[in-house]
């Protein structure tokens, strides 16, 4: 017996998606930068707990199958944020495809050392303690530390102490990239109201549900959007300010029908 939704019950979930989708844009276009924000917030707690002179934090980006320095604290750390190498290049890489931290008094002597990297950063470190940033069993990125302050090589001990350090972290880090991840969050649900519709049939409802919001960028509600973005810094008296505008607008929208929450100042 089929159970896959009826023509009704398909629209129904289509439209609880689409108003999902919406919004979660919003929110996403209210916290812009959130996420660099916390990366970079990250890189430089790592930096300053565990004394070393630079931190570079790499994430992998699954449509560009590559691992992308998100975020870095140090002299050279706006110099490599941007950049990317292959999942399995590099200490970085190595780390993120196996899962293993690595620890390294000398790196230059390593066959993994991607000197042309650090050479084109301008930063040749001496020693190295990357760890992977793990999900729910599955690898996200890694951490890198370099060179202690006292030039001391990293232990066991600090292994231990930056791999507990990434793991919180990857929850954290993890927790602003819905957005980024909403396209498939949505098929998943979609799935589950009709486990019988095909990948096709999933991905042209999901497609349909998220496909104009970005194309509505350019519209006066993404503008105010953008505006209200900007309000993090007002106090109380200034915010309580702009909620008495945005009664007034509603109430002149209702042709004064109701009444505002607060009397206007």
């Amino acid at each position: 017996m089929s159970t896959q939704g009826t023509p009704s019950e398909l629209q129904a979930s289509l439209l609880v998606l689409t108003e999902a989708a919406a919004r979660a844009a919003t929110a996403g276009r209210l916290q812009q930068g959130s996420e660099e924000r916390l990366l970079q917030l990250t890189a430089e707690t790592a930096m300053r707990l565990f004394g070393t002179t630079a931190t570079s934090i790499a994430l992998f980006e699954r449509e560009a199958d590559r691992l992308v320095f998100r975020a870095a604290a140090g002299a050279q750390g706006p110099a490599v944020v941007g950049m990317s190498v292959g999942p399995s290049d590099g200490i970085v890489g190595y780390v993120f495809s196996t899962g293993e931290p690595v620890a390294l008094a000398d790196i230059t002597s390593d066959a993994r050392f991607d000197r042309a990297l650090a050479t084109k950063v301008g930063y040749i470190p001496r020693s190295v303690l990357a760890v992977p940033l793990i999900v729910d069993k599955e690898i996200v990125g890694v951490i890198e530390l370099f060179d202690r302050d006292g030039g001391e090589s990293f232990s066991v001990r600090d292994m231990e102490l930056a791999s507990a350090f990434a793991a919180q972290a990857g929850y954290a880090i993890a927790g602003t990239r819905i957005q980024h991840d909403l396209p498939a969050l949505l098929a998943a649900a979609l799935s589950q109201v009709a486990p019988d519709l095909s990948a096709e049939g999933v991905e042209a409802i999901v497609t349909e549900a998220t496909g104009g919001l970005d194309r509505a960028g350019g519209s006066p509600f993404w503008a105010l959007v953008d505006q209200v973005s900007r309000l993090r810094g007002l106090g109380d008296n200034e915010l309580e300010l702009v909620g008495d505008i945005l009664d007034a607008v509603a109430e002149h929208r209702g042709h004064g029908s109701g009444s505002s929450r607060r009397a206007l100042r």
